[in-house]
């Protein structure tokens, strides 16, 4: 014990001994005590450790510790008093030398006055505070506060104060940063007390968690997480929400470490704490589902109150942030999470759902990062290698980082996430498909996913796009916005591009079609973006890029046929503002951030694209852009392209004439013609309200704008509509225009949403005159292989506005001459289109053209040398067009055509294209050398077979390509149909035309043969059989060339509409179409399309029905729009006959299904053909014209039949009972079937009154002499088996109502884009036939029962229909078995002929050149055939084909408004919108008694017009 007690004495002992207490009443000077615990201070921060005598320190420590000093007021005593204690703790430790109580007041001092002036670096003392700060870290000293009784207000006092100086609330005026080390410091200490502390108090562990929500100040809202007063939440700093921070808060780095370096304490205390908070929550879910009536309270919505939830909203903000900051301390909350996906109740099931999206992405409480903002007229263009790999985000706030992969960390709680997909809640599956996204686009928060598991949720993310509710398609279609350009491709790419089926792109693009606006305005703007994105490797040639996203803008072009107002304007917005935007290209780079905040400037090492935008060339640069859209348009997107480039052309006038009348109106003050100007600017208002949505407030505003009368906006407008105008000048009218409604106090709101898109589609924009020479020089240099999308947009422009052609139509002519063939050199192809766009100048501008002797030289040798043909007749159309002396130089064509004419020379079939051409313009010098044409034409070519056919005779064969011989055969052929057509003398013309049509009606009849040998190869005869049908068309639209096309012929071309060849089907109808709906073809060519009942496939189907529906509202708006204009009797009760065109095509379809070669009157056969009526009544027929059909069916009965009833060959009774019967058999058929169709729609037939009936045409129907007869017919039933015929028919009709349904019920959100997911079953390929005798009676044969026909018409195939039609003639059994039609033949074929519409000059042989693209085999055609059927797409829309031609309305709308008139384009029929009932009748015969139809209690519709009967004629029956 000596030894160890002298080492003791050896101890270095204080030396300091001067007096730090004093006697109440005499204190020591502060000047005095601040020197002396100076010195004390300085003495003790020179000891060490263990080499000091703890006991010379005691009465120091006493002294220190005494309130003289703890309670001091001076600062600088505590301060230095501060620094005396915690040396003390230091020489002391582990024993200090201070009783409970002043350890309480030390620390007491310390945490309420030392620490807190830690914020103020500007503080006299502040290296002491740092000093003590120090001293308490690096010695654990703090620890002391531990063994103090009752401490957790010193301990929670201690957490608030470090946090509130680390966040800056207590910062000094200064705004100083805190000294090195202070926040190291501070975490250090606050460490040792999580880890020391027995129990940390609440509170402390609040004031930590509300640190990881200082990353949205938002959330906090100033309070703590659990609503309870303390000051350990901070006030919200709304700066903070601004700011981009490129690194963490301070206090959330400390809070962080605390959580990381005590993880399992920190998991026991965070545990708790969620436990509380989503106990009490959920308590209350209980307690009311305890408290009631499981009858009435379903699911116990009640749920939490607003309370509970803004504390749940905040601990699962706080659950994010966790997981970026710490993920061990949530180890025991996730399976309370993964409890809450499983609650009942909906809103905490959403707000876990939206918890573990963001967990398993990285995002935190502060959200994800923004949206991106695409510049879709940036340039240059955007490229994959300029691109960093994922987003770039400058805030790490809203960076998205996982320090973990959720999914294997987890696995269980990831499983049951996923399993959210299918909740029965929208807005959790809404919630779990913006969580997916976001996973997919964040990389699961950058730690990346397997390829599987990536995989799986790529296609589930796939399936959210056909969700059956609104709001989870919307999600998915913003969630996709949320990807950078490079992930598109990468990741939701991999599924497929947009044209490949059930692939997430594709069910993206199929959006754009969706009923819901919200959802398909979303789906457009996003597809458009991507494809702007792409654009740059689509020119690049990037193969991935396009096969992914270069279909994407024909998805938003075809929202075109959708035939909606609304949706119409969308893609005028997509066009001009995103796909093509007018302020495309900027003048200067752009620097705008993409998808992922990039920047699309190209940086001067990159060569690929390193020019900027030449000022001087920015027409080329927009041109180019354009050609591109177009270059990836399909067919049909590529007609509405098309149209929107000459929709100016007639809306621009129309416009015009608004602007016109506005000036005229005055703003309301007028001197004269008031009344007329009111009524003419009223009409103009109203038609234009029709082409947007909300016509009403349209209307309203178009008002407005008038009475604003602004001279300087209308002046604005017409600088937008003259096509005089350049590109740059509309667009800076547009931008003024734009600024001008803005800042007028007087403009109504929304004025601009409505006279915008007016402007877009009446503006010259695409097809403007500075556009030309950049699409010339593209289509000569096939610059980016653009060169024949180029020659497109040429022969466009020439064909829809040659006007804008006028200032370059010299260079183009000059081009042409220039590249003009002779005898020993041929021209180039690509020459063809500038050709064609001359010759469609040079018919309205004649004066434009040269007409020097090089240019008609150079001519006269396109129409000698010319290759392809087709140069030949564009050159001859020029030449006939500017040359003076036509005749002479027709003649001389002529000769050199003529003479030594020998089949396979060179330059041949240049020669029959000329000889063609000139017989079309300049007859009368043909005619006298016609003999030797004709004698060409069908001897040495038609009827010559030089290439005979090796296949079977009943094969047939369809191809793209023609060869030498077909080419020739139909250049032969139109010359024939040229002769007909150019025809001058209308006495002759039947003399003339029988030969033709003789031949025609043969290459139909014979399946296309023309050889007597009948040796002519399958691929010919298609191809003669179509081209005859398509000539048959093109004689019909003169009148009276169709006043000449009997009834029997007619029948005869219907036929081709039921070809077996798909491509001869297609190509047929289209042109078909092409010329109803340019009004050129008189109303009976309607039935053929009615023949489509038995069409195998669905598209075309589906695109002839939505084609009928159009027209038919285009005549119920035609009616309407002429009652308007007083364009009824009211006096007779008239109804114009226009107004009830498809309702008396019933008459004439009855009549061609009466000869049609597969009628027969078995029981089976007949249901069959029921499905012609039902397929009729589908399209047309409605509530108010049902009565009007039946009618008519009743009204075919009390005729008999007039086709061959003036044929020789008829003159046998029987033969004629024959046809009769058949009618009177159709006839109760369809008044059958229409009895069906009533019942199944609830609807209800009435007894029209006799001004509302009407007459059937005298060419197919005629008169029953015999009064007697015709009772007996009308009594007699001609149906056999009428019963069980009802049933086979009834059993069809509901399953077609029960079809339109159910596709109407499934496709009411999603615009009928379910898949069938089903194969659509084929019908067998109709077979040849041999020549049969026509008009003999029927032979039946033994059919099976009803019950066993394949009664399922849904809009598909013909599915089983398998079975062989017995001919309606008295035949062989072997030649009924070979004659079918589509009906029983429905080949499937691998081919599908693409017919392309022709301008109003001669298109029929270049269409027949093209190649076709061949169909897919083992695609679903459903897709597009449900969007076209449930949403009323306008397939084959008016004003696509044939735009340059204006039916008899549009001209009186052009009479009446001095304009032409708008295409009627309306939204989908409006509820209560009715059709018409009555229609005029040209000719009336005797009434003959017929049945009544039943009565009913509905009272007869009421009419307001009566029909207008002609002078001579009587009634033909009555009902």
């Amino acid at each position: 014990m000596a030894p160890q007690q002298e080492e003791e004495q050896q101890l270095p002992v204080l030396q300091f001994n001067e007096p730090l207490s004093w006697r109440a009443g005499r204190p020591i000077a502060i000047a005095d005590l601040l020197k002396r615990l100076q010195t004390l201070a300085a003495e003790l921060q020179e000891m060490e450790q263990e080499e000091v005598d703890p006991g010379s320190l005691t009465r120091v420590a006493k002294e220190l510790a005494h309130q003289n000093l703890l309670g001091h007021k001076d600062k600088g005593v505590k301060a230095w008093t501060a620094c005396c204690l915690v040396d003390i703790f230091r020489l002391c430790a582990p024993n200090a030398p201070f009783t409970e109580q002043q350890l309480r007041d030390i620390f007491t001092m310390m945490i309420t006055h030392i620490l807190p002036s830690l914020s103020d670096t500007t503080n006299a003392f502040s290296k002491q505070h740092i000093y003590v700060l120090r001293q308490l870290a690096q010695v654990k000293s703090i620890v002391l506060i531990t063994d103090i009784s009752n401490s957790d207000s010193l301990i929670l006092h201690l957490f608030t104060t470090f946090f509130d100086i680390l966040s800056g609330s207590a910062k000094a005026s200064t705004g100083e940063r805190l000294g090195n080390g202070v926040e190291f410091h501070m975490m250090t200490i606050l460490s040792i007390m999580v880890d020391e502390a027995p129990q940390l108090p609440p509170e402390a562990v609040d004031s930590i968690l509300a640190q990881f929500l200082r990353t949205d100040p938002r959330i906090l809202g100033g309070s703590n997480l659990k609503g309870k007063k303390n000051s350990a939440a901070a006030p919200a700093d709304d700066k903070q929400s601004t700011f981009v921070l490129k690194e963490l808060p301070p206090a959330y780095n400390v809070a962080k470490t605390i959580c990381n370096q005590c993880p399992d304490k920190m998991a026991r205390e965070i545990s708790a704490y969620f436990t509380d908070v989503i106990t009490e929550a959920t308590s209350v879910v209980q307690r009311h589902r305890k408290g009631s009536n499981d009858m009435h309270d379903e699911g116990s919505t009640a749920g939490p109150t607003e309370e509970d939830m803004k504390d749940l909203r905040k601990a699962h903000a706080l659950i994010r942030e966790l997981w970026r900051a710490s993920p061990a301390v949530l180890q025991n909350v996730i399976p309370q999470l993964e409890a809450e996906l499983s609650a009942e109740n909906v809103n905490l099931r959403l707000l876990a759902t939206e918890t573990f999206g963001d967990i398993i992405s990285g995002i935190g409480s502060a959200g994800p990062p923004p949206p991106p903002m695409p510049d879709v007229a940036a340039y240059p263009l955007l490229l994959l290698s300029n691109l960093p790999d994922g987003l770039t985000n400058l805030n790490i706030l809203t960076t998205p980082s996982s320090p973990q992969p959720f999914p294997q960390v987890h696995p269980q709680s990831y499983s049951v996430f996923l399993g959210r997909r299918q909740d029965k809640s929208p807005i959790i599956r809404a919630a779990w498909t913006a969580g997916v996204g976001r996973i997919l686009s964040t990389s699961a928060g950058g730690v990346g996913l397997s390829q599987h598991e990536e995989k799986i949720l790529v296609e589930q993310f796939a399936r959210m796009f056909n969700d059956s509710d609104e709001r989870v398609r919307l999600a998915a279609i913003r969630a996709v916005s949320s990807f950078s350009f490079k992930d598109v491709i990468i990741k939701l790419g991999s599924t497929g591009g947009v044209n490949k089926d059930e692939s997430l792109l594709a069910n993206l693009a199929a959006r754009v079609k969706d009923k819901k606006p919200a959802v398909r305005a979303e789906a457009m703007k996003t597809l458009s973006c991507l494809w702007v994105l792409s654009l740059g490797e689509i020119a690049d040639g990037n193969v991935q890029v396009i096969s992914l996203l270069g279909g994407a803008p024909s998805n938003v072009f075809n929202a075109f046929y959708v035939n909606d107002v609304e949706m119409n304007m969308l893609l005028d917005h997509a066009i001009f503002e995103i796909l093509w935007p007018i302020n495309y290209p900027p003048k200067k780079p752009t620097f705008s951030k993409l998808l992922n905040g990039h920047s699309q400037r190209i940086t001067d090492g990159q060569t690929q694209t390193e020019e900027h935008v030449d000022d001087s060339d920015p027409n080329k640069i927009r041109v180019e852009r354009m050609l591109f859209l177009l270059k990836g348009l399909d067919e049909r997107a590529r007609k509405v392209f098309f149209s929107v480039g000459g929709r100016p052309k007639v809306l621009g006038k129309f416009m015009t004439a608004y602007i016109d009348c506005c000036e005229d109106y005055n703003g309301g003050i007028m001197d004269t013609d008031e009344k007329a100007i009111k009524d003419r600017l009223s009409r103009l208002i109203s038609e234009l309200a029709k082409l947007l949505p909300d016509s009403g407030k349209v209307s309203e505003r178009l008002w407005r704008f008038a009475k604003m009368h602004d001279r300087r906006s209308y002046q604005l407008i017409r600088f937008c509509l003259s096509p005089d105008s350049d590109f740059h000048t509309i667009y800076k009218a547009v931008k003024e225009f734009t600024k001008r409604i803005t800042a007028n106090d007087k403009a109504p709101p929304g004025l601009l949403e409505s006279i915008i898109p007016l402007l877009y589609r009446s503006s010259v924009l695409l097809y403007n005159k500075t556009h030309v020479p950049a699409i010339m020089e593209f289509s000569k240099s096939d610059e980016k292989s653009l060169g024949s999308t180029a020659q497109d947009v040429l022969r466009d422009i020439s064909s829809r506005s040659p006007d804008i052609l006028t200032a370059h139509i010299t260079a183009m002519c000059r081009d042409v001459q220039a590249q003009a063939p002779t005898a020993s050199e041929s021209n180039p192809p690509g020459i063809v289109d500038t050709l064609k766009a001359c010759a469609a100048f040079a018919k309205q501008y004649t004066k434009e053209i040269p007409r020097d002797r090089k240019f008609i030289q150079a001519m006269t040798n396109f129409a000698l040398y010319g290759t392809p043909p087709e140069a030949s007749k564009h050159a001859v159309s020029i030449i006939m067009a500017i040359s003076d002396k036509k005749e002479m130089v027709a003649k001389d064509l002529l000769h050199q055509c003529v003479n030594g004419f020998q089949y396979g020379d060179k330059n041949f079939l240049s020669r029959l294209a000329t000889l063609s051409q000139l017989w079309l313009l300049v007859p009368t010098e043909i005619d006298e050398d016609g003999n030797a044409v004709i004698d060409i034409a069908c001897k040495e070519i038609i009827m010559k077979t030089r290439t005979p056919s090796t296949a079977p005779v009943e094969k047939k064969e369809w191809s793209n390509e023609l060869d030498e011989e077909c080419s020739a055969k139909c250049w032969a052929l139109k010359i024939l149909v040229n002769r007909l057509r150019s025809h001058p003398k209308l006495e002759t013309l039947p003399e003339v035309s029988g030969p033709i049509f003789k031949l025609l009606t043969s290459l139909i009849s014979n399946e296309g043969e023309v050889s007597p040998d009948r040796n002519t190869p399958p691929a010919h005869k298609s191809r003669l059989r179509l081209l005859a049908a398509r000539y048959y068309l093109k004689i019909c639209t003169s009148k009276p060339h169709e006043l000449l096309l009997t009834a029997n012929q007619f029948n005869k071309l219907a036929e081709v509409a039921q070809d077996s060849l798909f491509p001869v089907r297609t190509s047929f109808l289209a042109r078909l179409r092409k010329y109803l709906t340019a009004g050129k073809l008189p109303p009976r060519f309607y039935t053929i399309a009615f023949l489509l009942a038995f069409e195998p496939e669905v598209k075309l189907k589906a695109e002839i029905s939505t084609w009928l529906k159009s027209r038919m509202t285009y005549f119920v708006n035609l009616k309407a729009q002429q009652s308007l204009q007083g364009g009824t009797d009211a006096k007779k009760g008239s109804i114009n006959k226009a107004s009830t065109i498809l309702e008396s095509i019933f008459a004439r379809l009855i009549s061609v299904l009466a000869h049609h070669p597969d009628f027969a009157d078995t029981k089976e056969d007949l249901i069959d053909f029921s499905r012609y009526f039902i397929f009729y009544l589908s399209n047309i027929a409605n509530e108010e014209n049902i009565s009007l059909i039946y009618h008519i069916a009743q009204t075919v009965k009390s005729c008999r039949d007039a086709v061959f009833a003036n044929e020789p060959k008829a003159e046998e009774d029987d033969l004629l009972e024959n046809w009769d019967e058949r009618l009177y058999t159709l006839s109760e058929l369809a008044q059958m079937t229409i009895r069906c169709y009533e019942e199944a729609h609830s609807w209800s037939i009435q007894t029209l009154p006799t001004f509302a009936r009407i007459s059937l045409p005298r060419t197919l129907f005629a008169e029953i002499k015999d009064h007697k007869l015709s009772i007996r017919i009308a009594e007699k039933s001609y149906l056999p088996e009428a019963e069980d015929i009802r049933e086979g028919v009834e059993e069809l009709v509901k399953k077609k109502a029960a079809t339109s349904r159910k596709r109407k019920s499934e496709g009411a959100d999603l615009g009928g884009d379910e898949k069938a997911g089903k194969k659509i079953k084929r019908l067998p390929v109709r077979e040849n036939k041999p020549k049969t005798p026509a008009r003999k009676k029927p032979t039946t044969t033994p059919r099976k029962k009803a019950g066993d026909s394949d009664a399922d018409d849904d809009d598909e195939s013909d599915a089983g229909n398998n079975k062989r039609r017995p001919a309606a003639k008295k035949i062989t059994n072997n030649a009924a078995a070979s004659r079918r039609s589509v009906r029983a033949s429905g080949a499937s074929t691998s081919k599908n002929y693409a017919d392309r519409d022709s301008s109003e000059d001669e298109k029929e042989l270049e269409e027949l050149n093209r190649d076709s693209k061949p169909a897919e085999e083992g695609s679903s055609p459903d897709t597009e055939a449900g969007d076209e059927m449930d949403v009323d797409e306008k397939a084959g829309a008016d004003g696509l084909d044939g735009s340059q031609d204006e039916n008899e309305e549009e001209e009186k709308l052009e009479e009446e408004f001095n304009v032409p008139a708008l295409p009627l384009r309306t939204a989908k029929k409006a509820k209560g919108q009715s059709s018409v009932k009555a229609k005029a009748s040209p000719k009336s015969t005797k009434k003959a008694p017929a049945k009544a139809p039943t009565p009913t209690k509905k009272a007869a519709p009421k009419t307001t017009t009566k029909a207008k009967a002609k002078p001579k004629g009587k009634a033909r029956g009555k009902a």
